[in-house]
């Protein structure tokens, strides 16, 4: 008999750890944009599976090819070779810099792969130092949380790895000043996702490109969140036409299948020499054959240019709404990364949407953010912007 959702609450309650601030709302089942409850209720999902779900839940073409998938090979070691792993990471090779590609789970597991991968470059010469910036969010386990640069995640854990410089989003002079002879890399996320969809200044990534180009650092994007056709292109970088030298992906990597993936120049790359690095799971088939599947779903549909109509949508919709609402700071969008920054707290609004069936995040106290499924209907979208603009004029006059 299935349960409902307060009987699957209480399992929760009696057996898992509660680290997480969780709704009081079990979800069962999910199809593209739309995911119901226990009871039965529809929500108009635009943050799935905290962006890893690029087309919503549950595409047919992924899960068709990890059904076909787990009826081969569910799991090989790295010991051996699988055309899965290579073909996966060929197609992301082919689509970004022609670099090559190492797997893990999640985004803190490339992030990882990443810092060692410096050090181990600049080992010789005894660098090891990398600079990040204020607003960042690299991740939860200790290398990439202490790459972090927002204190409130650092709470209560210190010691944090050393190593880590934080200077302001955004302030080329400020980056600069902090190299010293022991930097190796600037790490940088292209968009800043958790802290705000804060998109940078304009000449602020090609001049840090600069900046390692003529200090012998590397540069390290974390497209995390911004990768993998988020921004109406495959990687951010291309958006801003600026290449890094390794590049971190995960979230919507493999359509919401655990997956993550480190890429780094071919001249580079051997610094992650046999015995330094590895992840038991990663590029796992299954893993794998979602990721493909994600790829040849982006192209075969045309997602790309769809996500970029989308953007022009959504922002043409948003910028009306600004015009007569006042809590609405600013509105920043790129492809279907949104962010609509309050005048106020943004928790509140999270609840009025969930109440009326739409599921939003809110981000850096103040800033509701979207993540909304790349192929979703331009008339669903209005649905759910429809939602949001209700809520924020109701908060306006209560």
């Amino acid at each position: 008999m299935a349960r409902n959702s307060q009987e699957i609450i209480s399992l929760f309650k009696e057996s898992v750890i509660p680290n997480y601030t969780r709704y009081p709302v079990a979800l069962v089942r999910g199809d593209g944009p739309w995911v119901w409850d226990a009871e039965g209720n529809r929500y108009l999902d635009f943050f799935p599976g905290w962006g890893c779900n690029l087309f919503g839940h549950c595409p047919k073409p992924v899960v068709k090819a990890i059904q076909e998938q787990a009826a081969r090979l569910i799991h090989i070691p790295n010991s051996w070779y699988t055309e899965e792993q290579g073909v996966w990471a060929k197609m992301l090779c082919d689509r970004s810099f022609h670099g090559q590609a190492f797997f893990c789970n999640s985004g803190t597991e490339a992030n990882e792969a990443a810092i060692k991968l410096v050090r181990l470059h600049f080992a010789a010469e005894h660098r090891y130092k990398i600079i990040t910036f204020q607003g960042a969010f690299h991740g939860r386990t200790m290398g990439s949380i202490s790459a972090t640069g927002q204190a409130k995640y650092h709470q209560g854990i210190e010691p944090l790895l050393p190593g880590f410089t934080y200077v302001p989003f955004g302030d080329l002079a400020a980056t600069e000043a902090a190299i010293d002879d022991e930097t190796a890399a600037i790490m940088v996320e292209p968009i800043q996702g958790e802290g705000g969809v804060r998109i940078p200044p304009e000449g602020f990534l090609a001049g840090l490109r600069k900046l390692c180009d003529e200090k012998n650092l590397l540069l390290v994007f974390d497209e995390v969140q911004a990768g993998c056709a988020r921004t109406g292109h495959w990687f951010a970088y291309q958006y801003f036409g600026v290449e890094p030298d390794v590049m971190t992906l995960a979230k919507a990597i493999a359509s919401g299948v655990a997956a993550g993936a480190m890429l780094t120049k071919k001249e580079i790359a051997p610094s992650l020499r046999p015995g330094m690095h590895a992840s038991t799971f990663g590029g796992n088939p299954l893993a794998a054959a979602a990721g493909i599947a994600t790829i040849k779903m982006v192209e075969e549909e045309g997602l790309l240019e769809k996500g970029k109509l989308m953007a022009k949508h959504v922002k043409s919709r948003l910028d009306a709404m600004a015009e007569s609402i006042d809590l609405i700071q600013e509105i920043r969008v790129v492809g279907t990364m949104i962010g609509i920054e309050l005048r106020i707290e943004g928790a509140p609004f999270v609840e009025a949407c969930m109440k009326k069936g739409l599921l939003i995040n809110c981000t850096h106290g103040n800033v509701i953010r979207l993540l909304p499924a790349v192929n979703t209907p331009l008339d669903v979208m209005d649905q759910g912007l429809d939602i949001i603009e209700e809520a924020f004029r109701k908060g306006v006059t209560s």
